[in-house]
């Protein structure tokens, strides 16, 4: 499931049947910027903003440092979800996915963040992803305790909860800054002992049968 190259890079290339992920390079600019343009209003209400209402000056070059920075530091990883094709000398990238907020020492635990391009989303892409890095944080990184932060009302990002099986917390008032204000947050948990076998399992016994 882990794979490595050799330099080894910042970010460990994370893979299943279907998915590769890996870290944003710079080469990955037009491909960014585009796929970040044509979701911009699919993203919009679920985008962190600044309290502030400062406008991010963030360059792309910055933050592929910034992530990679991160990622070496074991502050925090952020993988780009790309397609396999076989037949691509460059794969699409369809969306994202981070570990964040990690906390070592007693806690071991950290946040997951992800988002798809409106084309790909109801594919299982994302649940897909996130088994991928939540495993990657069990197992590598020896995380205890895994969540996810959802607005009540983002009914496609609460069934990829509901597949992978966290357990739900309750809400959060005003727990994040989201879209120009403060917003409600439910809260949904596993704790690496709620679980046998991996993540990626788990996704993969949910599926269903397909058809003869």
């Amino acid at each position: 499931m882990f794979s490595s190259w050799l330099p080894r890079p910042a970010l460990d290339v994370l893979e299943s049947d279907r998915l590769l992920l890996r870290g944003l390079t710079r080469k990955d600019y037009e491909a960014w910027m585009h796929l970040r343009w044509v979701n911009s209003q699919w993203l919009q209400p679920w985008d962190p903003t600044d309290p502030a209402g400062r406008t991010p000056t963030t360059t792309f070059q910055q933050m592929v440092r910034s992530q990679r920075q991160s990622a070496l530091e074991g502050t925090g990883y952020c993988w780009v979800v790309t397609l396999k094709d076989p037949h691509a000398a460059n794969p699409p990238l369809i969306g994202q996915v981070s570990l964040s907020g990690i906390q070592l020492g007693a806690a071991r635990s950290a946040s997951i963040g992800y988002w798809i391009d409106h084309g790909h989303a109801g594919f299982g892409y994302i649940p897909e992803a996130v088994a991928l890095v939540g495993d990657y944080g069990y197992a590598k990184l020896g995380l205890h305790r895994l969540e996810i932060n959802i607005r009540p009302e983002n009914a496609a990002s609460l069934r990829v909860v509901e597949k992978l099986r966290f357990r739900d917390e309750g809400v959060r008032e005003r727990f994040l800054h989201i879209n120009g204000q403060w917003r409600d947050h439910r809260t949904f948990a596993l704790n690496r002992e709620d679980f046998s076998g991996t993540l990626l399992e788990r996704i993969n016994e949910s599926r269903p049968e397909p058809r003869p």
